[in-house]
Order: C-alpha cells, then sequence, then structure tokens
C-alpha cells in the first residue's frame, strides 16, 4: 500500500471537550465524530516469528521493537541496520531505517505508552523517541525521529542517542505524489495524491483561534455553503501530516504547491489521548507534529472535505 496515497482513519473514536473531558461525539465535527479515511484491516496486523507484517502499509517490521537494546547515533542506528543486512538477520538483506511517513504509520490517536494500535503483537517497546532515516530540511544535521510514548513528530542533532527499530518493504513502491499533484479551480485546490480537497487560502496569521472556535468555524463554513459545499470539516492529523514535504522548509510543502497565506500552525481535529485538554496541531516550518493547548488561540484552521480519489 502506498503510503502517500492512502489516508487512513485515525483510531480515535471518543470526543473530548476542551478541558479534556469526554463527551458524546454526535456533531462535534472532532475526528471521532467524521472518523475520515480509509478503515483498517482486520486483522492489522500479522505475526511471524520474529517478523510482524502491518497489513496496513505493506511494510515487515522486527517483533522486537529494539533490537539494538540501547539508544544510538543517527549514523550508528543506520550502521546497525547495514550489519544486519550483512547478517542477514531474519533472512533478510533489506532491512533499514524507517522513513518518516513509515514511522508515523504505526502511531495510535487513542493509546499511550506505547502509542501503538490495541493488541499490537509487538515487544520491547519503549516509550520514547525512534530515529526515522529522514534528514531535516532547514537543518541538515538533525533528523526526525517519532516519539513511541505519546506520537509527536519532532526532530534533534544526529548525533544524539534514540532508538532503531528496523523495517523492510514487501514488495516495492513509488513513495513520492505525482509531478502535478495539485490543481487549482478557482479557491479550491485538489490534491491529486490523497483525493482531498483543501481551500487555496491557508487561512495565515489572522484567522489564529483556540480549538473550539477552530470546529464552529467549519460549522459556519458548511452553514454557509462556502464554494458550493457543506462538507468541509477541520482535518484530522494524518490529513495534516500528508501535506507534509520533508525536502522543504518554510513552509515544509510541496515546492510547487498553489497554496497562499500559510500559517505556522493548523489546528487539527485529533485530540492528544495523552492530554485531552490539548489537540494534535501541525507546524508548517519544518513539519512538526505536535499539540496545542485547546483554550489558546495558538494555530490557524485549513478546512478540507474529500474530493475524487
Amino acid at each position: 500500500m502506498n503510503l502517500y496515497s492512502a489516508l487512513y482513519q485515525t483510531d480515535q473514536i471518543r470526543c473530548y471537550d476542551v478541558l479534556g473531558q469526554e463527551i458524546d461525539c454526535t456533531g462535534t465535527g472532532q475526528d471521532g465524530d467524521i472518523r475520515a479515511g480509509l478503515t483498517w484491516p482486520i486483522p492489522r496486523f500479522e505475526e511471524q516469528k520474529a517478523v510482524v507484517i502491518d497489513c496496513l502499509s505493506g511494510l515487515l517490521w522486527t517483533k522486537n521493537a529494539t533490537p539494538a537494546e540501547f539508544p544510538q547515533t543517527w549514523e550508528e542506528a543506520i550502521e546497525y541496520v547495514n550489519q544486519m543486512n550483512a547478517s542477514c538477520v531474519h533472512g533478510h538483506e533489506d532491512w533499514r531505517l524507517p522513513n518518516r511517513r513509515e514511522l508515523f504509520s504505526l502511531i495510535s490517536h487513542s493509546q499511550i505508552n506505547p502509542a501503538l494500535p490495541a493488541a499490537h503483537p509487538f515487544t520491547s517497546v519503549f516509550s520514547g523517541y525512534y530515529w526515522t532515516s529522514n534528514s531535516c530540511a532547514q537543518w541538515p544535521k538533525q533528523a526526525w525521529y517519532v516519539h513511541l510514548g505519546g506520537g509527536r513528530v519532532f526532530k534533534g542533532m544526529k548525533q544524539g542517542s534514540y532508538l532503531v527499530w528496523p523495517v523492510r518493504r514487501l514488495k516495492s513502491e513509488n513513495p513520492n505524489a505525482p509531478g502535478d499533484r495539485f490543481e487549482t479551480s478557482g479557491h479550491l485546490v485538489s490534491d491529486r495524491s490523497t483525493g482531498l480537497v483543501w481551500l487555496r487560502s491557508a487561512g495565515g496569521s489572522k484567522d489564529i483561534m483556540d480549538w473550539p472556535a477552530a470546529l464552529i468555524d467549519v460549522q459556519r463554513l458548511n452553514a454557509n455553503k462556502v464554494y458550493g459545499h457543506d462538507d468541509w470539516r477541520l482535518p484530522n492529523i494524518r490529513e495534516l501530516e500528508s501535506l507534509v514535504a520533508l525536502d522543504q522548509h518554510s513552509p515544509a510543502l510541496s515546492a510547487t504547491h498553489p497554496f497562499k497565506d500559510v500559517a505556522q500552525g493548523y489546528w487539527s481535529s485529533t485530540t492528544s489521548v495523552y492530554d485531552p485538554s490539548y489537540a494534535w496541531v501541525l507546524y508548517t516550518d519544518d513539519g512538526n507534529v505536535g499539540v496545542g493547548f485547546k483554550e489558546k488561540a495558538d494555530f490557524s484552521v485549513w478546512p478540507v472535505r474529500d474530493g475524487v480519489s
């Protein structure tokens, strides 16, 4: 499965108010209400002795999530995987560090410590940071890592020490979006790689608001049938993250993107279950996936709707 084109649902099925209290999802516009995206395969994981196949992504992971046992620098992590291949560990010679999108695909948005799907089969999962293979475009001495405790996606110096979780792909794929990824039609932009339709005007700093106001703002768009549609929604965190281009920065969007007024950060409809008084946020300068305090007016709104996949 191509992780660029296949936007799966998060596994968040509950909704929370601004204080982090669980509420009825009906009509909230939150992730747990809308459940946008493809449904997960059942079963999600298939165990094969020392390895596990993720039926959602088509990736094969080591069942032991920390085979190196101890944190390593980024260069040491790459060398560790090279040594695995030299030794044909588990019968394979094509192990590698996962890229950012691959490691992020494992993240659960309903579980913490670790932030992996319920009933996952992995062992020795450490609720800390794991390296990806991607360098940071703005700061090449840094590389991306994913926090398996809560799900944050951030970057750090390559001489830092983090954990290694090797992966390999069962089938080849082209992980890149098409060259003409975006199609502009007036005020709307269709993303051919995901089938989503975004507003061309991305809000900008003039529309900074708190999380409840962001959800209400999208309801206003629908009530007024803005640009002829009444099915706009606040994107979930996977939909926002799908826009990130890791070879770009300021903003971390495709070099040929057609969007205007791109703000520094955007609310998602997905609550952080690590602390439900926070919601997941995309920071556009580099593409960090972090959180924002729901009561603070710190982020902008970038509405989305389903188009033609």
